[in-house]
């Protein structure tokens, strides 16, 4: 295996000599790897085929960006195939004493839970939106681990209780994220996309005036450019980060601050840890938390729709998805309406927080 290794980091079509006398690439049982590492890459092209390469002979299916400031993946496969992509990656020459095994997050699935394979070169290995030239993520916040980011909320939300907290815990997700699991007591921006941070930070700056932030995320990356976008604007005291992200904080606190389901980019949808719902059907009400696609083929939304109501028809995001989605069903092949979604047009692209008492609130539930 060694061998393999060793050969692989520097050609990985060398796999081709293995892989058929390893029937358990294919084997069912599998995970998800995810991970990123921020490094300086001279040549992104060559590293993206490559990481290509590698991918396609150890059969994983998954998303892999590239860009010159590094690489950020998530990848499905048997548990021998992942594996063994670690080992390779460990021992490729750019990511040495840079990634090392932590850096891996890990969760039950596999080649399944991705349509296909899609590796590509970007300007950032997360969108953001900011040229990496402007705000890099050498100027990130202090990274603290699971157990000292489980200390600092429960200092938080003990003082937050008596309206004497000076922090702000931020989710740096997405409001479909943030929505069916977050920290106690955090502060969710209702965004739709990454790319929308900057602004909401922009249009919120006095909210984050001289206070200390503990920012998170999935895995850790949108805080490594989050962070260094908000101190940026130098008007925090303190921002700290969390290390590996609610990823690592779960492997960790299964049953600690954070409640609800996590969110996951791929055909999963979410991994859970706790028992707890937070969430809620669209239509009736009842708690609710698993997503699916909005019904209508012009859509890409996620909804929340229970089983009841699902059997009743109603499986789209909202009334003019609903709506379209019967039209669409009536209408002779061939024919399609333009793309219109009320869950998108009525949703203000960056709330302005007008107060914190919400987030006082939360931290009571």
């Amino acid at each position: 295996l060694l061998l393999i290794v060793h050969f692989c980091a520097f050609n990985p079509n060398i796999l081709f000599l293995f892989v058929p006398l390893c029937h358990a690439m294919d084997s069912k049982v599998g995970e998800v790897l995810l991970y990123y590492c921020y490094c300086e890459v001279k040549d992104p092209e060559k590293l993206c085929a490559w990481q290509k390469a590698l991918c396609q002979h150890l059969h994983l299916t998954g998303k892999v960006r590239v860009a010159s400031e590094g690489i950020n993946g998530t990848v499905g496969g048997s548990k021998v195939a992942t594996s063994l992509y670690i080992e390779v990656m460990l021992s490729q020459p750019l990511f040495k004493d840079i990634l090392c095994q932590e850096d891996f997050k890990s969760s039950a699935g596999g080649a399944h839970c991705f349509p296909d394979l899609r590796v590509g070169v970007f300007k950032e290995i997360v969108p953001m939106g900011i040229d990496p030239k402007i705000v890099s993520y050498k100027e990130t916040g202090i990274h603290l681990s699971p157990q000292e980011f489980h200390r600092e909320v429960e200092q938080y939300l003990s003082q937050a209780s008596q309206g004497q907290s000076d922090t702000i815990l931020l989710d740096c997700r997405n409001f479909y994220e943030s929505k069916i699991g977050h920290f106690q007591g955090c502060l969710a921006p209702d965004i739709r996309k990454f790319s929308y941070f900057p602004s909401y930070v922009d249009e919120n700056l006095e909210l984050f005036k001289d206070k200390r932030v503990l920012m998170y995320c999935t895995g850790g990356i949108r805080c490594e450019r989050g962070s260094a976008y908000l101190r940026s604007k130098a008007v925090c005291r303190e921002v700290y980060q969390l290390k590996g992200g609610i990823h690592k904080y779960l492997e960790e606190f299964p049953d600690g601050f954070y409640r609800g389901k996590l969110f996951v980019f791929d055909d999963r949808y979410a991994i859970c840890s706790n028992e707890d719902i937070i969430s809620a059907c669209r239509y009736c009400g009842t708690l609710w938390d698993q997503y699916k696609l909005c019904s209508s083929q012009h859509c890409r939304q996620l909804v929340l729709t229970c089983p009841s109501c699902h059997n009743k028809g109603l499986t789209a995001c909202c009334p003019v998805c609903q709506e379209k989605e019967l039209k669409v069903t009536s209408r002779a092949s061939g024919q399609t309406l333009k793309e219109e979604c009320e869950c998108t047009r009525r949703r203000p692209r960056v709330p302005i927080e007008r107060v914190l008492q919400r987030m006082l609130d939360a931290g009571k539930d």
